[in-house]
């Protein structure tokens, strides 16, 4: 018992000494930042030889430099050195000392002891370099690495160190040098290297290291073509500055000297794609498909083509109907040679849209559904993604009743999934295009708590459109909503005329009601498809002028902005309108995007 009690006592003890402790570094700390460095160093003094922790020493230093104490700093560090087994590093303290006390040939000449001093302990070193690098002494702690090189020769070369220092010196073609022979090593350490590069490169004020680094990389390519290490940190260079082009010829050019299978294109056509470098992916994709059909990567490389291709339609709308033609082509004889499955489903679907939405060919696109369906062949995810696609089919072919079925078989056999809560919003926008506004509402309603964030947003914008233009004091809200979910209908079926002759037929017969703003956008979306991009932007600005309150404003402005940058090629007018988003309408969802457009038109570095 005796025992234990003592016990007891001590941990208490211990406990209230640490305690205290951290009470009196805290208020060193605040005497510290008040500059009250008399009573700061009393606390640190006391501090540091209490717990020999090194941080104490230092800011004890600090408070007496700051004093003008060089004479008791002096001392201290003298006792210090005499008291502590690693003199080294209280010389480099003394060295420091006499700098700031305006004695710099002593403070050399302390410095160079260090680096005569010191031995291959290697942690030792990187504890002499990082008391330099603390001090902004970055040309000695180069000089400690340097000389770490001679002593540890082959045994660790202090690459990434020394670059670091580099950084800091900012002498980035040494530091690259480092890095590169680093990697002339051993390969091994690329992942590393990409990681100090990305940080290093792209948040260097100057912004020209990107291009110090491709040149130094191009010398190393000329000097060891073999070394293949080097093109491949250029070509990921190039990815990271989305330089899609100029890395699909250096990929090329390396897979063609290696007599490579291709599997670096299909990568870089992967990126390319995912960043709507469509035109790059379709080099990347059929480079490989020419290699011949024995080849590893062909299936694989003739899917991912015609899926990029299909991309580019549906994305940019930017084709002929040559390309059209030819894309349809393509995707049949790509289907003979390699059958109809679950591995060729895409394919299937793709061609079905395109044949369907694109070349006015839906009965075609209707029985292959309808055959791949009977056929037995897909996966259960696979037949929902058909039957939706058949119902919009359908749908656009002015067969809403049998599009109904297809879209409530989905939603029934896949309720609490993403593609049962699109197809469930696809048969509630039906029933909007034909005028059956409660229950396409009701619908709605439930969809607003979908977990797809995408069909809840989507569900509630075609809420409030349903909400707020029929739910009215006068007898016609009704007959004027009826008429544009009509034109919306054809919209949907590519009938642009006719939607924009009934679109005129509601401004005629209602011109006061609140749908105008709807109007305008319907109209704007129908001039884009048809790349008429003056008449898109301005019914834009005429929404932006009539109605700058209306909800939609800041999606107009938004919407003009990017039409400016990406089509009419007026990048100050672009500017000057997302600015004008992010002043007039700060809540908008589209503030964000704005300013990234902004900053990139601007010029600034938004890596």
């Amino acid at each position: 018992m005796h025992r234990y009690l003592i016990l007891l006592l001590f941990f208490i003890t211990g406990a209230a000494c640490s305690q205290e402790s951290a009470s009196n570094s805290q208020l060193a700390l605040i005497y510290f930042q008040n500059k009250d460095f008399e009573k700061a160093a009393v606390f640190y003094k006391e501090l540091f030889e209490e717990s020999n922790a090194k941080v104490y020493f230092d800011y004890y230093i600090k408070c007496l430099i700051e004093l003008g104490d060089f004479d008791t700093a002096e001392k201290y560090i003298r006792k210090q050195i005499k008291k502590s087994g690693n003199t080294l590093l209280y010389t480099i303290e003394m060295g420091s000392l006499y700098k700031q006390a305006n004695k710099p040939d002593k403070a050399t000449e302390l410095y160079e002891t260090v680096i005569k001093k010191m031995t291959a302990d290697q942690n030792e070193i990187i504890q002499l370099a990082n008391n330099f690098l603390t001090k902004q002494e970055f040309e000695w702690a180069e000089k400690v690495y340097l000389q770490a090189k001679k002593l540890l020769k082959e045994y660790y070369t202090f690459s990434f160190e020394l670059a670091n220092v580099y950084y800091f010196q900012r002498n980035y073609t040494r530091m690259i040098d480092e890095y590169l022979d680093l990697l002339d090593e051993s390969e091994g350490y690329i992942q590393s290297v990409q990681n100090r590069l990305q940080n290093q490169v792209y948040d260097n004020i100057e912004n020209n290291v990107n291009d110090l680094l491709k040149s130094c990389l191009l010398k190393r390519i000329q000097k060891h073509p073999d070394k293949t290490i080097f093109s491949d940190l250029l070509i990921w260079l190039y990815v990271q500055e989305k330089e899609f082009e100029n890395a699909f010829n250096q990929s090329k050019a390396l897979d063609k000297r290696n007599k490579e299978g291709g599997d670096r294109l299909m990568a870089l056509g992967n990126i390319a794609a995912s960043n709507q470098a469509y035109d790059v992916a379709i080099n990347c994709y059929k480079y490989v498909i020419d290699k011949g059909p024995d080849k590893e990567f062909y299936i694989s490389a003739k899917s991912d083509y015609l899926s990029v291709l299909y991309q580019k339609i549906v994305n940019t709308a930017e084709y002929s109907v040559n390309e059209l033609s030819e894309l349809e082509s393509t995707y049949i004889s790509t289907l003979s040679e390699l059958g109809e499955n679950t591995n060729t489903f895409t394919l299937i679907y793709n061609l079905a849209h395109i044949q369907a939405f694109y070349l006015s060919k839906a009965d075609t696109a209707i029985n292959m559904l309808e055959k791949t369906l009977k056929a037995n062949i897909l996966k259960p995810s696979q037949v929902a993604e058909c039957k939706t696609e058949l119902a919009d089919i359908l749908l656009f072919a002015d067969d809403p009743w049998q599009a109904t079925l297809y879209y409530a078989q989905v939603e029934k056999a896949n309720k609490d999934m993403p593609i049962g809560h699109e197809a469930k919003f696809k048969k509630a926008k039906l029933a909007y295009f034909m005028g059956d506004f409660k229950w396409a509402q009701a619908q709605l309603d439930v969809l607003k708590a979908s977990t797809s964030k995408l069909i809840a947003n989507d569900a509630l914008d075609l809420a409030l459109l349903i909400s707020e233009n029929t739910d009215l004091d006068f007898d016609t809200a009704d007959v004027a909503m009826r008429l544009f979910g009509n034109a919306d209908y054809l919209f949907y079926q590519n009938q642009d005329t006719a939607a924009l002759r009934t679109l005129d037929c509601i401004i005629e017969k209602f011109s006061s009601h609140p749908l105008a703003d709807e109007i305008l956008h319907k109209k704007y979306e129908i001039m884009y498809k048809e790349k008429k991009f003056q008449n898109a932007a301005a019914f834009l600005q005429n929404i932006i002028d009539k109605f700058p309150e209306d909800i939609l404003a800041d999606r107009a402005l938004y919407k003009l902005a990017e039409l400016n940058e990406l089509k009419l090629g007026d990048s100050e007018k672009a500017k000057e309108l997302y600015k004008n988003l992010m002043t007039k309408y700060p809540g908008s969802i589209y503030v964000a995007e704005a300013r990234k457009h902004y900053r990139k038109l601007r010029g600034d570095n938004i890596e």
